[in-house]
């Protein structure tokens, strides 16, 4: 039996790839979806032939960038509630999806040549951050810090428009100030 047959890839090959992704978003966000191989390589440390055995296509490599961010943010909610407690979870969890909507909004011309090929890197997005959302939200009751009544895809929205509105790295602080004013009013005053 080979060694790719029996086992997963090699934990080499999984740091490649997560820098190249890295590389890629950071790249993507500041030059646009043309950015050459050999800069994204470069930035990530590994060769351009790296890049073509993980992704073949560009646009499979602007789409696998985009939902490793997806994934980040999504995944932090179960791991922030196993090390803060629910609301400072909740709260943090909600700087990091302005962080992941930053870098969204940054890679829209790229996400949108995706979307020019016929892919569609934003599918199951919204129920994946509601998911993760509904999570924080479920302990933050639990811990009677929040009202019951708040709907995550309100609050998912609400972040979204925050983003929007305030993403830019020089408007942080005005942006956590609105994040603020948000989950004050998520909070449950008895």
């Amino acid at each position: 039996m080979s060694e790719r047959a029996g086992r997963g890839p090699r934990a080499d090959a999984l740091r490649n790839r997560a820098r190249l992704l890295a590389a890629a978003s950071n790249l993507f966000v500041e030059r646009g979806p043309d950015v050459p191989y050999i800069d994204i390589a470069k930035e990530a440390g590994v060769g351009v032939g790296t890049i073509y055995r993980h992704f073949p296509t560009r646009e499979a490599l602007i789409e696998a960038a985009y939902r490793s961010e997806l994934d980040a943010v999504c995944e932090a909610a179960p791991e922030l509630l196993g090390s803060l407690p629910p609301e400072q979870a909740l709260r943090t969890w909600m700087d990091r999806f302005i962080d992941y909507m930053t870098t969204k909004i940054g890679m829209g011309e790229a996400i949108r040549a995706v979307m020019t090929a016929g892919g569609n890197p934003y599918a199951q997005s919204r129920d994946r951050l509601d998911a993760a959302l509904e999570t924080l939200l479920a302990a933050t009751v639990e811990a009677g810090r929040t009202r019951i009544e708040i709907e995550a895809d309100d609050v998912l929205m609400s972040l979204s428009g925050i983003a929007m509105a305030a993403g830019a790295p020089d408007q942080r602080e005005q942006a956590s100030r609105m994040i603020d004013l948000l989950f004050e009013g998520l909070r449950r005053h008895d």
